[in-house]
């Protein structure tokens, strides 16, 4: 039973950070139809940011600090991230709407110049973030099972992530702007909505998010150049599994694939337990193409 419940808490951690990578794609590719390939590249830049922050502290802030500076690094992440992901935005994605391939290829070959960008800067090897001395060691449930305050963290972190983006879509004239313009962008149009700031906002917002991502996955190892590329493909099916733009879908597509991928391991190899969870998620959209959660659209079908 030990065994059993410890696979099920690496599985909800999985799925958390799975959650916090796709969160950001799931509202920018739901609002855009713009197939970001540089998303990982983000991740990449919160991890570095906070590499950066942790830097400054050990040089500049007095000692008794040090251990504080997690905490701080997680709005810088977001920031400068966000940040990046605006001047994308208005740089070339606005550009790019309604060409897909289009926006796919660019957006890819951003992501390469942002991983050699890395390279230049930070060099190519790995780097290693310290943790704080407060999220060491775990909570003993029993003999056999103990939690680690570094995964109970990033657990904490993505709740917190989900309610906050709850909150601004449901609860704030922004994020009624947003799902207007989600649910019919030419009729918000017409309306007086500007389409084109809640194209901004909301890629920068789900930048940021990938951003906070890339914070909590400095937790888990070292960090480098191409942090993000190993969960990009992951992250695109949570989305596409969870139903495109919807936040429930999103959740509930993080924690099959989170727990499905780490039950298998448990019982086969990780490129087989992979294989298997891939065919699983074929096999439920031949059932469902639109995911677990459809969205809603005002627009008149053809």
């Amino acid at each position: 039973m030990e065994l059993y419940l410890s696979q099920l808490f690496n599985g909800i951690s999985l799925s958390s950070i799975l959650l916090l990578v796709a969160l950001g794609l799931a509202i920018t590719f739901g609002l855009m139809n713009v197939i970001n390939m540089a998303h990982g590249e983000f991740i990449m830049i919160g991890a570095y940011s906070v590499y950066v922050t942790q830097l400054a502290f050990s040089k500049y802030a007095p000692e008794a600090l040090f251990n504080w500076y997690f905490l701080l690094s997680i709005p810088i992440s977001f920031l400068v991230a966000a940040v990046f992901g605006l001047l994308m935005e208005v740089t070339l994605v606005r550009f790019l709407y309604g060409r897909p391939l289009d926006s796919l290829l660019a957006t890819w070959g951003v992501g390469m110049v942002l991983q050699q960008l890395a390279r230049n800067i930070f060099g190519a090897p790995n780097v290693a973030v310290t943790s704080p001395t407060w999220l060491d060691g775990g909570l003993v449930v029993s003999s056999g099972l103990t939690l680690p305050y570094k995964r109970l963290f990033i657990i904490a972190l993505v709740a917190v992530c989900l309610i906050a983006m709850y909150l601004y879509i449901y609860r704030s004239a922004s994020g009624r702007r947003m799902r207007a313009v989600m649910q019919n962008r030419e009729m918000a149009a017409c309306l007086g909505v500007s389409t084109r700031r809640v194209d901004a906002v909301t890629f920068a917002i789900g930048s940021g998010i990938a951003g906070i991502a890339g914070c909590a996955l400095s937790l888990m190892g070292p960090i480098g150049p191409s942090l993000g590329t190993y969960y990009i493909v992951d992250a695109f099916m949570v989305v596409v599994l969870g139903g495109v733009g919807k936040l429930i879908g999103t959740v509930a597509g993080a924690l099959s694939i989170g727990v499905a991928n780490t039950m298998f391991e448990s019982w086969l190899s990780a490129s087989i337990a992979k294989v298997l969870v891939f065919l699983c998620i074929i096999v439920f959209l031949q059932w469902k193409p639109k995911g677990f959660v459809a969205m809603k659209t005002r627009s008149l079908d053809s």
